[in-house]
């Protein structure tokens, strides 16, 4: 009599970590600070371009449209930072009590939590911001284009997108982190807050070539126009992977050692 066959079951190890990812992501979408980010950055994009478009006909000035699409540029950066810090701390701080159900019944490891919940909150934030700049450069190239020309480059536009989406990669991180270490939400914001600001005053007060806030944020109309160094880009997002990598080291060590 044959004996019956044996049956094994194969457990993908990625998969708790991919159920994860893809939960955060959707819920990260539909989320309203999601929304309201998308959102306001939209209407103030519109009203921004409108705005700069009927001045230049109205008075007949000719404006460039890679320093149209800086000062839009630095409006996005700065308007869409308070979100950006609320839907980074927030990814582990604001669900301590799924957390501790996940992890404590051993369907997810700690790690495979924290970086699913990284990757997710940094591929929403990323690729959102990338969709959203080029819909405002490609506004801004057909709106001020005067006489079929512009000085408004691709590669211009492709490295000012990459850079601000690096400084924003560098931003998710280490928001991820503080909020996988602090005791609650609205604290991990505050310190996360504290954090950014006190950075940014202490770069302003460096002086070249040391980089600046402001001064990085005023040299996007020149990187726009195609005007950078050949090593600015590599450097940039090389440095950005490197202080990622080093928040993601520093959350998963911490939060491996927390209480969920």
């Amino acid at each position: 009599m044959d004996s019956p066959p044996v049956v094994t079951v194969r457990f993908n190890k990625f998969l708790p970590y991919w159920a994860v990812f893809r939960t955060d992501l959707r819920q990260t979408l539909r989320g309203w600070a999601y929304r309201l980010w998308v959102l306001t950055t939209v209407v103030a994009a519109a009203g921004f371009l409108l705005y700069r478009v009927g001045l230049h006909r109205e008075a007949g000035l000719v404006q460039s449209a890679a320093a149209q699409c800086g000062d839009l540029f630095r409006l996005l950066v700065v308007g869409s930072l308070a979100l950006v810090v609320v839907l980074a701390v927030s990814a582990v701080g604001a669900e301590r009590g799924s957390a501790a159900d996940a992890v404590l019944s051993r369907g997810i490891s700690r790690h495979q939590y924290f970086l699913a919940k990284w990757h997710a909150r940094l591929a929403a934030v990323v690729l959102t911001f990338a969709a959203l700049a080029a819909g405002v450069l490609a506004s801004g190239y057909f709106l001020f284009k005067t006489d079929a020309e512009t000085d408004l480059t691709l590669g211009g536009a492709a490295a000012a997108v990459a850079a601000v989406a690096a400084v924003l990669a560098v931003i998710v991180s280490w928001g991820v982190t503080v909020g996988a270490l602090a005791n609650g939400t609205v604290l991990g914001i505050t310190v996360f807050w504290l954090v950014l600001y006190g950075a940014g005053f202490l770069l302003s007060l460096l002086p070249e070539p040391w980089p600046s806030p402001g001064r990085e944020l005023a040299r996007l109309t020149f990187v726009l126009r195609g005007q950078f160094r050949d090593g600015f880009l590599p450097n940039l997002v090389a440095g950005s992977a490197g202080l990622c990598a080093a928040a993601a080291a520093v959350g998963l060590v911490g939060f491996s050692r927390r209480d969920v």
